[in-house]
């Protein structure tokens, strides 16, 4: 409990005091269960993006990422060798891939809690937005399918409808702080009353620069941190397919959702099945 009374790593009302509240989620291992780059190595080695041995290396990383998370000097090294294996991609070929396969490779990977956890912030009017060091082409398109209002991600630098091979901005460590605050500017955020969830050490800038970190399924040096800092700690486990979760929601509840897409559709069926339960 803190000073003022609210729960901590939980949202809340704060619709008397001033400022907008938002939720920041990194995506890896805290709303998906799965790198969302490697999800995608599939699809894009069948395209002809990827030769096998860029399949097999993406998936040692990811089998290392799983087992320990990744530090900044593996982060570094996944960012060049990503960089470089996409030189030369067509982005509108990117765009498609992941548009056309998202439902089937991404959505049974949405953990169940993180799901509650966003219609929960949604339905006391936080804003959402999902920050992620993998490409904006890929985040986003997951962001919107959970309800997201807003995306921070990596931006590659693209010239005549093609990735260069460099870096326009690197949302990761720091650089995630730098996306939160201008946003925040944008939209009127006051971190104080923010929230922040992540699953990596390397998102210690980004919890540390809102007033309600969590560390969500939390490597070793985060769980130490969160430990020494009195942060609340979350396990999510179960990930679940959202359209299987959600595939009946009630006709007043698809009467106001259908006009607005996909993501409304999503977080609407979410926040009903969360009210049904209050009640």
């Amino acid at each position: 409990m803190t000073a003022n009374g609210e729960q901590p790593g939980h949202p809340h009302d704060g619709s008397q005091r001033a400022g907008r509240v938002a939720a920041f989620f990194d995506l890896d291992k805290t709303v998906i269960a799965k790198s969302s780059t490697y999800v995608f190595s599939k699809p894009f080695f069948a395209q002809g993006l990827l030769n096998r041995r860029a399949v097999l290396e993406s998936s040692y990383a990811h089998f290392m990422f799983l087992l320990s998370g990744a530090d900044h000097d593996q982060m570094e090294r996944m960012r060049a060798h990503l960089t470089s294996m996409c030189a030369g991609w067509d982005v509108e070929q990117v765009k498609s891939i992941v548009a056309e396969t998202l439902h089937e490779l991404v959505d049974p990977l949405v953990y169940a809690e993180a799901a509650d956890l966003i219609a929960d912030h949604k339905i006391r009017g936080h804003d959402v937005v999902i920050v992620s060091a993998s490409g904006e082409e890929i985040v986003a398109p997951i962001a919107e399918a959970l309800g997201a209002n807003h995306t921070a991600a990596t931006r590659m630098v693209v010239e005549d409808g093609k990735y260069t091979g460099e870096v326009e901005f690197y949302c990761y460590g720091e650089g995630k702080v730098t996306a939160i605050e201008k946003l925040s500017a944008t939209e009127g955020y006051d971190l104080s009353r923010c929230y922040a969830y992540s699953d990596s050490i390397t998102d210690l800038p980004m919890l540390g620069v809102v007033g309600h970190p969590t560390a969500v399924n939390p490597d070793r040096a985060l769980r130490r941190e969160a430990v020494a800092r009195s942060w609340p700690v979350l396990t999510f486990s179960n990930p679940v397919s959202l359209w299987s979760r959600f595939q009946a929601p009630s006709s007043t509840t698809v009467a106001a959702t259908a006009a607005v897409g996909l993501s409304a559709v999503l977080a609407g069926a979410i926040s009903y099945r969360l009210l049904r339960r209050r009640h």
